[in-house]
C-alpha cells in the first residue's frame, strides 16, 4: 500500500542561513532570496509528494516583500509576525492537527525550537542536511 500524504518541510530560513559563515548578516534578505532560489529548483523527492515551508523573520521578511501570501515557485513562505520559532511550531501544530499521520521535518539546529516540534509529532534535521541536497 502506499502513502498518498505529502510530507512537508518546514525551514527555519534563520538558522539555515546563519549555519553558514558567507556574509549572510551583511544582506538578510538577499540571503534569503537565494535560499528560496535554491529551494525552489530542488527535487522534493523522486515522487513529487514533499511540501515545503520556509519561515522567514526579520529583516529576511523583505526577501518576499509584503505580499500577503508569498510563495517561491512550489515553496509556500510564512512571514512570521513575530518570533520564526513561534511561526514554526503554529505550521506544524496546523500541520499536525489537519492530519496526525504526516511526516513532517523541520530543519533547523535551534535546541529548543527542536524540543518543541518533537513533541507535536515533528522529526528534525540540521541545516547540512538540506544545504546537502539543494547545493550544487
Amino acid at each position: 500500500m502506499t502513502d498518498d500524504r505529502a510530507a512537508l518541510i518546514v525551514v527555519d530560513a534563520a538558522n539555515v542561513v546563519g549555519s553558514r559563515p558567507n556574509g549572510w548578516w551583511r544582506d538578510r534578505a538577499g540571503a534569503a532570496r537565494r535560499l528560496l532560489a535554491q529551494l525552489s529548483t530542488w527535487e522534493h523527492g523522486s515522487d513529487g509528494q514533499t511540501d515545503v515551508v520556509v519561515v522567514l523573520e526579520g529583516a529576511a521578511k523583505a526577501a518576499v516583500g509584503e505580499r500577503a501570501e508569498p510563495s517561491f515557485e512550489d515553496v509556500r513562505v510564512v512571514r512570521a509576525e513575530g518570533s520564526g520559532d513561534d511561526a514554526i511550531v503554529e505550521v506544524v501544530a496546523k500541520a499536525a492537527d489537519e492530519d496526525g499521520d504526516r511526516p513532517i521535518t523541520v530543519v533547523t539546529a535551534d535546541r529548543g525550537l527542536r524540543d518543541r516540534v518533537a513533541a507535536l509529532g515533528a522529526h528534525t534535521v540540521g541545516p547540512r542536511w538540506l544545504l546537502d541536497r539543494i547545493e550544487h
